[in-house]
């Protein structure tokens, strides 16, 4: 059997963080949670500025170490909101800093209608990883919590990537 580290980036309602954990449940990978040094503000729109700020200038926030080592691990799932049609910033800084040479990347992004390109980027900083099972989840475009990706979508996925990880 596969052995899968789930690395998860999640902000405001915690969507991302939710389907990571229910990804973790089906699976029993261990989960490693992405978290910046320095937080972004709790203020819903001023995070929205400071993000759209972040994607359009490149920048990369420095991210507190994982508890968890990707080099231990076969498969690596990663999941981030879309933020600005691609993925979060400090997704992108956990990426610049992995080697995944060699690994599975399953990816797997939330977001609030505007998918983007967030998958494809995640693909590409994934460096030496092959891709597969990707994931894109909906959710409603007020940046609320409320799932538009039916619950079966989530379920099929997550038991695919069981099986996977058992192949």
């Amino acid at each position: 059997m596969k052995k899968m580290l789930i690395v998860v980036y999640s902000w405001s309602n915690g969507n991302t963080r939710k389907i990571a954990e229910l990804l973790q449940k089906k699976t029993g990978a261990d989960l490693a949670v992405i978290d910046t040094v320095k937080p972004y503000p709790s203020d819903y729109d001023r995070t929205v500025m400071q993000g759209q700020y972040e994607v359009e200038n490149g920048i990369l926030p420095e991210i507190k170490p994982l508890d968890r080592d990707p080099a231990d691990y076969d498969v690596i799932a990663v999941g981030s909101p879309t933020w600005w049609y691609t993925i979060a910033p400090a997704v992108k800084t956990f990426f610049a800093g992995a080697d995944l040479t060699g690994k599975t990347l399953i990816p797997f992004t939330t977001n609030g209608g505007w998918p983007g390109h967030a998958v494809k980027d995640m693909k590409k900083a994934a460096k030496g990883a092959e891709s597969t099972l990707e994931m894109q989840v909906r959710f409603d475009s007020t940046g609320g919590a409320r799932m538009e990706t039916k619950p079966e979508a989530i379920e099929e996925w997550t038991e695919r990537v069981r099986k996977y990880l058992e192949s």
